[in-house]
């Protein structure tokens, strides 16, 4: 039987992983990172914020620069991390570069009850909501003339069946995300220790048939993101989401995952880097899974990969 979650029994989550990748993940230091590539695994590091995010934002100016009538395509972006966002809009006004044919995938968007027993995306009136970041931050920011039409715009905050046939609509060239510390990108956390998943979590391959849905979001994800987004007001953070699924993560060219080192702790992004550099694929740590993808890069702000040692504050 596997170990029980050190953060919640009735959860599954990294905590519960046989303890000899964990010590491995550990001992990486920021020496051993670029020796952990391999094909289909490629590792950035970067020395300053400025180039880091610029970087984030340029891959959203590569994505659209391709996009004409006869070749639709885009990209799937992320909150957490934001600051690249507004560098898009400032990068697309300086340019002039017109999004006539350019699409834009949010990934996830937080789930609230509608009042009838179900739950309803957030709306723009809602402050930590995903889709309101995106154009509070970045499209309203670009000039009218050179903004994507709004169909073009694609949200998990309606009609999921219609946001996953998006992605056959048009080409999702990349698909950026940040790590969060469940080791999830969007919403893609593990799931609940019940039913049929009680000794077990989900086969890599029972996980990678998700699509888009509504989730429970594990309790380490809610203390997240009232840290990040809300100053620990963990009371505002709904415990339900919308997310994309593996299965529009796999249609996408490649994955490009974003290391501040801020949103996940030095630990985290040691082991998930660990587990797909080795192909270790495992739901209870669903950033693994991408060792299953043909082309994933992993961005760190350098300085804030951090270190393992203990330090008494």
């Amino acid at each position: 039987m596997r170990a029980l979650s050190k953060i919640s029994a009735g959860w599954w989550d990294y905590t519960t992983l046989d303890r000899s990748i964990l010590d491995a993940a550990a001992r990486i230091t920021i020496d051993d990172l670029k020796k952990l590539e391999r094909p289909g695994f490629r590792i950035n590091l970067f020395s300053t914020y400025q180039e880091f995010y610029c970087a984030e934002a340029l891959e959203y100016i590569a994505c659209w620069k391709k996009a004409t009538a006869d070749n639709p395509c885009g990209i799937c972006g992320p909150i957490g991390p934001t600051e690249q966002l507004p560098l898009v809009a400032q990068i697309v006004n300086e340019t002039g570069l017109s999004l006539k044919n350019a699409h834009f995938w949010g990934m996830d968007e937080w789930a609230l009850e509608d009042g009838k027993g179900g739950y309803k995306a957030a709306d723009m009136n809602f402050p930590l909501g995903f889709a309101k970041a995106d154009w509070d931050l970045c499209f309203s920011r670009i000039r009218p003339e050179l903004r994507m039409p709004m169909e073009n715009l694609h949200f998990p905050n309606g009609d999921l069946k219609a946001y996953e046939a998006s992605y056959d609509a048009a080409k999702c060239l990349i698909m950026q995300g940040g790590q969060g510390e469940t080791k999830h990108w969007a919403f893609n956390d593990p799931v609940p220790r019940e039913g049929a998943y009680k000794d077990n979590p989900p086969t890599p391959e029972e996980y990678r048939k998700k699509g888009t849905r509504l989730v429970d979001l594990h309790p380490i994800t809610l203390i997240q993101n009232a840290r990040t987004s809300g100053g620990g007001t963990v009371q505002n953070v709904p415990s339900k989401a919308f997310t994309v699924g593996p299965v529009q993560t796999w249609k996408a060219g490649r994955v490009s995952i974003w290391h501040p080192g801020h949103h996940d702790n030095p630990f985290g992004m040691r082991l998930s880097t660990y587990m797909i550099a080795n192909k270790i694929a495992d739901s209870a740590v669903p950033m693994s899974l991408l060792s299953g993808h043909d082309d994933v890069v992993f961005n760190f702000y350098a300085p804030g990969f951090g270190v393992c040692d203990v330090e008494m504050h």
